[in-house]
């Protein structure tokens, strides 16, 4: 009883941690940003373009940039995600399964630079010449890397929600004459659907959050994207770029909103995580 007590403080203490840093992370964000809510610019710095010349520190075109590079790549991860989950869970027994789910948990511990260094000398190059328009630097190009940087998180998380469905469902399809496929499309997919929906918001949240990637190669240029073939700039690179400016200067405190509506987005991303788990 001694040991348990002392181990349900630690695990209180950690709670207690947790929540104080989550805290101390907002109001590190908001204090600096209250002059944005207090003077009614926080509209004006979402929905403005960014022009320092003209005296204009909105973040409209990087909050552009990084929807459309979310968007895109949750487009491509979702179907291969899927895809590769179906074909581990339908060969788990075999050494096919085995082979590919092993593949797929080395991916998870590939450094994001190595997939940056691989978009830069290959990707870029490959996509400049394929379209022949651009430098090759642009949302797709981001978006094809970033779905290599999630879909092997995505793949596992399906593959966890597969294996939770009960045994039984499957084995009463099987009884009745139904083949792997069947039992797979009307037996496991509809029942993992909250495990899928949570892959795909932590995988949405991953993506928008990613620094280096978008920063390497998705052109970082401040515009609103029109085409799949514009470069862009994200917010995270956007905050990363603008952090070694003046302190005092806009442009700086410009960026604590771009804070806000990443934490803001996370924050929405988590409710819809923990809502869909307790279905």
């Amino acid at each position: 009883m001694k040991h348990e007590k002392i181990i349900a403080k630690l695990f209180f203490l950690s709670a207690f941690l947790s929540c104080l840093i989550t805290f101390s992370i907002i109001g590190f964000l908001l204090i600096p940003g209250l002059p944005l809510f207090w003077e009614g610019h926080l509209f004006a710095i979402l929905t403005t373009p960014w022009a320092p010349d003209d005296n204009q520190f909105g973040i409209y075109p990087m909050v552009a940039g990084s929807i459309a590079i979310s968007l895109l790549t949750i487009m491509f991860a979702f179907p291969l995600s899927l895809g590769c989950a179906a074909l581990i869970s339908l060969e788990d027994k075999n050494k096919s399964g085995i082979f590919v789910r092993k593949i797929v948990e080395m991916m998870t511990g590939v450094p994001t630079v190595i997939y940056g260094f691989v978009g830069i000398f290959l990707l870029v190059p490959l996509m400049r010449d394929f379209f022949n328009a651009g430098s090759g630097m642009c949302i797709l190009t981001a978006a094809l890397m970033l779905t290599l940087l999630v879909s092997p998180t995505m793949i596992l998380l399906f593959c966890d929600s597969f294996a939770q469905v009960p045994k039984s469902y499957g084995d009463a399809i099987m009884a009745m004459g139904g083949t792997q496929t069947q039992k797979f499309l009307y037996i496991t997919l509809p029942n993992s659907k909250s495990g899928i929906i949570t892959g795909i918001t932590l995988a949405l949240g991953r993506v928008m959050g990613d620094t280096l990637i978008v920063l390497m190669i998705a052109g970082n240029a401040v515009q609103v994207p029109g085409s799949p073939l514009d470069s862009v700039r994200a917010l995270t690179s956007h905050i990363a770029l603008v952090f070694a400016a003046d302190y005092s200067s806009p442009e700086f405190k410009a960026i604590f909103a771009c804070g806000i509506f990443l934490y803001i987005f996370s924050s929405i991303l988590a409710v819809i995580t923990n809502f869909t788990r307790n279905r």
